[in-house]
């Protein structure tokens, strides 16, 4: 079982650099069954619980229209995470992996992602199913899943480009 910042054999922890702003802002709150890493899912299912964000003013009016997307991306900030781990052991059984090679919440920069199926919009707040962070967490984002939303604006030159795989030049 995992312990809080606990170091597995093999991880290797670094000093990170000093933290410059970002200019991130925390738009929400949400809220989830789960109050412990140990007992929160390693992976959110859209049918698992029933979780509850909930948007601060002034952003309450982007909701506008939300409810046209049955998924929505919700990205957030994992406060409770370790940010010091480029090597880690996910299996702690001394085999590792780099950390942008796992979707732990141990990184860099631990921004969270889910993909949730929009239960209901009450106002300020969103039920969804599939998240799989703790009760709290801080809310940076909310995007229509890209599966299902069609871009609005009129199309631009770079929606028609296409590429030769592993070239980096446009045909």
């Amino acid at each position: 079982m995992v312990r809080e910042n606990e170091i597995r054999d093999g991880e290797v922890v670094v000093e990170p650099p000093a933290a410059r702003d970002a200019g991130l802002q925390f738009i929400g709150r949400i809220s989830t069954p789960w109050t412990h890493r140990r007992l929160c899912p390693r992976q959110g299912r859209q049918d698992g619980p029933i979780c509850h964000i909930e948007l601060f003013e002034p952003w309450v009016a982007a909701l506008e229209g939300i409810e046209r997307y049955p998924q929505l991306e919700i990205l957030y900030w994992l406060d409770m995470s370790r940010r010091d781990l480029v090597l880690q052991s996910p299996a702690n059984d001394g085999s590792v992996r780099g950390t942008f090679a796992l979707r732990s919440p141990a990184r860099p920069n631990p921004i969270g992602s889910s993909i949730v199926l929009q239960v209901a919009r009450n106002g300020s707040a969103l039920l969804v199913r599939g998240l799989d962070c703790l009760d709290g967490t801080p809310l940076l984002d909310i995007k229509p899943d890209r599966r299902d939303f069609v871009p609005i604006a009129p199309p631009q030159p770079g929606d028609f480009e296409i590429g030769e795989a592993g070239t980096g030049k446009a045909v």
